[in-house]
């Protein structure tokens, strides 16, 4: 569909915007025995319709609701039930209509114009019967967002106003470059007011919206199930519905996949990788991702308040081991820096300011800090990450008598534990999209201590500073990347956290699937208007 004319900002929002993720399509990571196998082969022959789609999640769902949601895991079940106004390309390298047709920005950057379709309407729920969606949903929705997400996905909107029968303006604060990817994510879905007041706090378990399915049932910790939206407004689902089942335990999701339980199994990793590829009715799915996995020292509670301490454990961390030893069969590489490689923000001329493994210094350091006899404390994880936190467990106690005690806990319990300050230590993931915004401001500014990815508390002027220029002041991506590259020179010095691994997205599928691929940001895609919709061949 053509859009018309942007104007200069946006098209320089646009250039900004080019990735540097060509590379993404190409292989799997070097380690792999059978990189070919790695490979999504194209869809073959006419496509057929009728189905279901079971698809296994890693992690359970805490909250549907797009103000409340923390977890890619959540995200990855709302966007079949719901719309945002854009999207991105599969390759993630330019945004096109979903919602909106079209769209224009004012020549000062501050007021974004979206022409809406006006053939959409909602899933039918308790509280309305599926009527059309108006562009008051949209200043409802993206208003009720900026005010009130947990995660601050539309952060500088001031203002959504109904400027047409089928059209609405966005206000911001000051210019932003990053509006359009954050108009592409989740938390930013276009969902009916009657529903969300209806419900109150249950509309987290009973997400409406335009999407090409409609929520049938939600069995917490075990299974949500999603029937086709018939009046869904874009290209009918091939599929009668999509089931997303929890399985948290890689072993057990394998097994899932290898036994037909589920047809798409979502992060495969490990021995379970060369399970998939052995397995001629499985396809194993591996591409370098936007993702980061990290251990968060709490920057204001505790012995790791003081920066040596923080110092010392990162240099008494033998990060290679842990990636090695978590990552034995392929599907990641060591992260050095608070940026996924594949970000277009990226430096490697910063990789020299990583703390590099250095136990007789790291002991030293934690000496200077009154720390000499060691300390105790708990490192907060999921049941997936076990592997990272055991390994650091024993570099700790061997290098710097520190006793960690592993907190493995349920995906709400970490969120809020972590997000309110009240975690030691941490180990948490990242995944979002190329623009550095998503990884550095979310992370790493002071505004968003309190929220999950900043629980750990970390705030310095400076980099606030830079982070707000690198949105407000230019649109130019060189310009930006440097911007950033200041602020993570200065966050690397600060020792926030620990760099852990830069991770594959991955999956195994039954090769029945067709149409269906990995995508760098973790997101599941089965019926979007970039182009996909996945059928299974009978």
């Amino acid at each position: 569909m053509k859009r018309k004319s942007l104007g200069r900002w946006m098209v320089l929002v646009i250039a900004s915007l080019v990735l540097l993720l060509s590379a993404c399509s190409s292989g799997s990571n070097s380690s792999s025995t059978k990189p070919s196998n790695t490979e999504k082969p194209a869809a073959t022959g006419k496509p057929q319709d009728g189905g279901v789609l079971k698809v296994g999640l890693s992690a359970n769902p805490k909250t549907l609701d797009p103000i409340k949601y923390t977890g890619v895991y959540e995200s990855q079940v709302m966007l079949s039930v719901a719309n945002t106004l854009v999207v991105y390309n599969k390759e993630l390298s330019e945004f096109l209509p979903s919602l909106a047709k079209e769209w224009k920005v004012s020549d000062d950057g501050k007021v974004y114009t979206f022409s809406l379709r006006d053939d959409v309407s909602f899933q039918p729920g308790k509280y309305q019967d599926g009527r059309k969606m108006t562009a008051e949903d949209v200043k409802y929705s993206l208003e009720r967002s900026a005010k009130e997400s947990a995660m601050n996905r539309l952060n500088g909107v001031e203002k959504v106003v109904v400027t047409g029968e089928n059209e609405v303006a966005i206000y911001l604060t000051k210019p932003n470059a990053a509006l359009l990817p954050m108009l592409t994510d989740a938390g930013n879905v276009i969902v009916p007011k009657e529903e969300v007041e209806g419900w109150g706090e249950e509309f987290g378990s009973h997400l409406v919206g335009t999407g090409p399915f409609k929520m049938d049932s939600w069995a917490k910790d075990s299974e949500v199930k999603l029937t086709r939206f018939d009046k869904y407004w874009g290209e009918k689902p091939h599929l009668d519905g999509l089931t997303f089942k929890i399985v948290p335990e890689p072993n057990m999701m394998t097994n899932a996949l290898r036994s037909g339980d589920v047809d798409v199994a979502m992060d495969i990793k490990g021995q379970n990788r060369e399970l998939v590829k052995q397995d001629e009715k499985l396809e194993l799915l591996s591409k370098p991702a936007l993702s980061l996995t990290y251990l968060d020292l709490n920057n204001k509670k505790g012995p790791t308040a003081d920066p040596k301490v923080r110092e010392a454990i990162y240099k008494a961390t033998n990060v290679e081991e842990i990636v090695k030893g978590v990552n034995k069969w392929g599907g990641a590489e060591k992260s050095f820096m608070a940026l996924p490689k594949k970000s277009w923000g990226y430096s490697k001329d910063l990789e020299k300011l990583t703390p590099a493994y250095d136990p007789k210094a790291a002991k030293k350091l934690l000496e200077e800090a009154g720390y000499s006899k060691g300390f105790k404390t708990e490192l907060y994880l999921s049941e997936a990450r076990v592997p990272y936190g055991t390994i650091f467990q024993n570099q700790m106690k061997k290098n710097l008598n520190i006793d960690v005690e592993l907190k493995v806990v349920e995906w709400g319990t970490y969120s809020d534990t972590v997000s309110k300050g009240n975690a030691p230590m941490s180990i948490g993931g990242w995944t979002w999209y190329p623009d550095p915004y998503f990884f550095l401001y979310q992370l790493f500014s002071t505004k968003q201590i309190g929220a999950l990815g900043n629980g750990k508390g970390y705030s310095n002027p400076e980099v606030d500073t830079l982070l707000d220029r690198a949105v407000s002041e230019t649109v130019d991506q060189n310009e930006r990347a440097k911007l950033y590259q200041q602020a993570l020179e200065i966050i690397l010095k600060d020792v926030p956290r620990i760099e852990l691994d830069n991770l594959d997205a991955t999956a195994g599928i039954n090769k029945k699937v067709q149409g269906f691929d990995v995508s760098p940001d973790f997101s599941v895609q089965i019926v979007n208007p970039n182009g996909t919709n996945v059928w299974i061949k009978q």
